[in-house]
Order: structure tokens, then C-alpha cells, then sequence
């Protein structure tokens, strides 16, 4: 069998050729220089120089210095801001991915609280419904009402409206003021301009409900809640106040309140903050500060 012959190359593809290989190595000697440090360009240079001389290319090895030169500053800053925007990509990353997981971890708590509020609150009406049918319905109408309220926030990524948190917050106080009787009292006041703001969810609840175990439950006089909200120098300010037995300035955060900080953090990048203050008549205030939108879009 005879073996097929091969054409032999013709002048085009070996100037083809020749053309590819020229610019890979053009290249690879661009980010060479892009990555070696000037001490060691200096170096070479200095070899180059040398070897010139030997070979009488004294001119050829200095202009091919400088053009390195040269192409080491443009390279150099190619790749300055190359890893610049690798870095820049890893940050958001790892910023996506510490969100993802601080909602995953808010959505795993709540799933833990949820049950064991709504099983007491079950339990509230069925014994109400025997005693006082009336306020049996009214405590069924707040908890409709703050399941409606809850669930939507619970899907959101993060965000929610402060009016959703606000409904939110007065449907539990309600539920928990027919469990406490006279040992609960709660004023609301939040302005009506500030209710279709953007506001982190849950968060006011969490403060409320921290309130209610940790400052009224353990008071066998009960006490109050306020919550109230404002804008002040570019931020949103909601505050909730106890009168109850007070903190323990020296005890660490518990769970609720370390998420809130860890997902202020991780939303608004060291911008948000929740500061904790003991009033002069005793309790806990308890302060949410969050850029308003119109600052993050400035900032943005």
C-alpha cells in the first residue's frame, strides 16, 4: 500500500505560522514583564548590556532595554489593575456569600421561634374561646394578621418595607398583650412617610420580641414598649423601648441580637449600626440606624 504523500508547506502557511508563534511570544513576554519585579528587570537588562557589548549589538541590546522599560510600565499597571479587579470580584463574592448565609441563618431561627409562638397562641385561643369568645376572634384576627405580615418578609432576600415590620410588630404585641393581661402596655409611633421605606426584615421584631423576654417577662409588674422611627441626618432611625428589669451591660449578645448586627454588617458595610442605651427611669432603648435609600444611592 503506498503511503500518502504530504504537500509540502507552502510560503503562505509558514508565514502564518510564523505570524502565530511571533504573537504568542509577544505575549508571554508581556505579562512576563507584567509580573517581574523591577529589581529583576534591572538585572537583566544589565546581562543584556553586557552580552551587547560582547556582540557588538550595543545598540540593538539598549533600544530593546528601553522599549522593556517602557512595556514594564504599561504591563505593570495591566496587571496592577487586573489583580485590582480579581480582588474587587472576590470581595463581592464573599460578600454575596456571607448575605446567603446570614439569611439562611435568620430563616433557620425563625424557623425555630415560629413553631413554639404560634402553638402558644393556638393554645391562647382555644382557652379563650371557652371563657372570652370575643377576644378569642380579636387575638385570631392579629394572628392572621401577623402571619400575613411575617411570611412575605420571610421569602424578601433580606429587605422588606418598615410599614411590613411595623404591622408586623403591633399584630405580636397585640397577641402577647391578651397572653400578659395588664402586664403589657405598647405605643407605636412611626411616621406615615417612613412606612413604604426600605428596612432590613425582621429585625424591629426581633428587638421586640428581645424586649419582651428579656425586659418585661422576668418584671412581675410587666411594663411598656415603645416603638418609634425617624429620619435624621441621612439615616433611619427605629428605636424600641423597654421599662422592664434593665440589661446587663457586661453579658455578651444573645443569638437575636448578634444577627442583627452580623446582617447590618453584612448589607450596608460598616454604614448601619444598632446601639443600645439604658434610660435614666431604668429598661433597654434600643436603636436601629440604616442609611436612608437616598444616601445609599449617593454613596453607590
Amino acid at each position: 500500500m503506498n503511503k500518502p504523500e504530504i504537500a509540502p508547506p507552502t510560503l503562505r502557511s509558514i508565514v502564518l505560522e510564523v505570524r502565530d508563534l511571533l504573537r504568542e511570544g509577544w505575549w508571554k513576554f508581556f505579562d512576563w514583564l507584567a509580573v517581574i519585579s523591577w529589581k529583576y528587570l534591572f538585572f537583566v537588562s544589565f546581562l543584556v548590556l553586557i552580552i551587547g557589548g560582547i556582540m557588538s549589538l550595543g545598540g540593538l541590546a539598549f533600544w530593546l532595554i528601553v522599549v522593556s522599560i517602557l512595556i514594564k510600565s504599561l504591563a505593570g499597571g495591566k496587571h496592577r489593575a487586573e489583580l485590582a479587579a480579581v480582588a474587587a470580584a472576590s470581595r463581592a463574592d464573599m460578600e454575596a456569600l456571607e448575605r446567603r448565609v446570614l439569611e439562611a441563618e435568620m430563616a433557620a431561627l425563625q424557623a425555630q421561634i415560629e413553631p413554639h409562638f404560634l402553638f402558644n397562641t393556638l393554645a391562647l385561643i382555644g382557652q379563650l374561646i371557652e371563657t372570652q369568645p370575643q377576644q378569642a376572634s380579636k387575638v385570631h384576627a392579629d394572628l392572621i394578621r401577623y402571619l400575613r405580615s411575617a411570611m412575605p418578609q420571610m421569602r424578601q432576600q433580606g429587605m422588606g418595607t418598615l410599614g411590613q415590620q411595623i404591622e408586623l410588630s403591633r399584630a405580636y404585641l397585640n397577641i402577647m398583650q391578651a397572653r400578659m393581661q395588664q402586664r403589657l402596655q405598647f405605643s407605636i409611633d412611626v411616621p406615615e412617610a417612613l412606612a413604604l421605606e426600605a428596612f432590613p426584615s425582621m429585625m424591629v421584631q426581633t428587638l421586640v420580641e428581645n424586649a419582651i423576654k428579656h425586659g418585661l417577662e422576668p418584671s412581675t409588674e410587666g411594663g411598656e414598649i415603645r416603638i418609634s422611627a425617624r429620619q435624621q441626618d441621612g439615616f433611619t432611625e427605629v428605636e424600641v423601648t423597654d421599662n422592664g428589669v434593665g440589661l446587663d451591660m457586661h453579658a455578651d449578645d444573645g443569638v437575636g441580637l448578634s444577627n442583627i448586627r452580623e446582617r447590618l454588617r453584612a448589607l450596608y458595610k460598616g454604614q448601619a449600626s444598632l446601639l443600645t442605651e439604658i434610660p435614666a427611669d431604668g429598661g433597654a432603648t434600643f436603636i436601629l440606624r440604616v442609611p436612608s435609600p437616598a444616601s445609599v444611592n449617593q454613596t453607590n
